[in-house]
Formats: structure tokens, C-alpha cells, sequence
């Protein structure tokens, strides 16, 4: 069973930055990939970024740019570096985890940002 618990979420002024944690109960290795989705309210649930096992990392249109994904393998963690936050980017913040055809989420993290 994997596990999955983000922290970090927070309050931002526009332009600001936040970073968002996502800590796997085990080895992040095996996962096929490790993503970041968002959901606004009364939206659906949108991909922000995701990393492969491989260390392939795709970005949404959205935040290329401005949000940057990495992996710390030691400590099973995968991070959300957010720079230069709009408004829109106020969310829920879900890690998710691809392991064999299971999808194992988060229970997600509030990010809001201020204009």
C-alpha cells in the first residue's frame, strides 16, 4: 500500500512563491511516475506537473516557467518549487503516485494566492 502525504501548502500575495512537499511511505524508484494535480473550485482536476521513474518531468502549458518539479530518491520525496503565483493558481494540491495500474493519491494541500 503506498502512501502519500503533501505538505506545504499555504496563503500567497500574487507573484509570491510557495513550495509543496509530497512524502511516499516507499521507494519512489519503482513508482512508473510520481505527479502533481491541482483542483480549483468547481473545476476538474487538472495535471500541473509530473516526473517519470526515469526522470522525465512534463509541465501543463500553465506553469511552465514558473513551477519546477524534483525528487529527492533518499528521502522518497517529490517537491513543487511554485514561483510567480497567479490567483488562478489557487488550488487543492494532490500528489499521485503511477504503481503498476494502481493510482494512489494524497489528501491534498490548500494553496491559495492572494491578487
Amino acid at each position: 500500500q503506498v502512501q502519500l502525504v503533501e505538505s506545504g501548502g499555504g496563503l500567497v500575495q500574487a507573484g509570491g512563491s510557495l513550495s509543496v512537499s509530497c512524502a511516499a511511505s516507499g521507494s519512489i524508484l519503482g513508482y512508473n511516475y510520481i505527479a502533481w494535480y491541482r483542483q480549483a473550485p468547481g473545476k476538474q482536476r487538472e495535471l500541473v506537473a509530473a516526473i517519470s521513474s526515469g526522470g522525465i518531468i512534463n509541465y501543463a502549458d500553465l506553469v511552465k516557467g514558473r513551477f519546477t518539479l524534483s525528487r529527492d530518491n533518499a528521502k522518497n520525496t517529490v517537491y513543487l518549487q511554485m514561483n510567480s503565483l497567479k490567483p488562478e493558481d489557487t488550488a487543492v494540491y494532490y500528489c499521485m503516485a503511477k504503481v503498476a495500474k494502481f493510482d494512489y493519491w494524497g489528501q491534498g494541500t490548500q494553496v491559495s494566492v492572494s491578487s
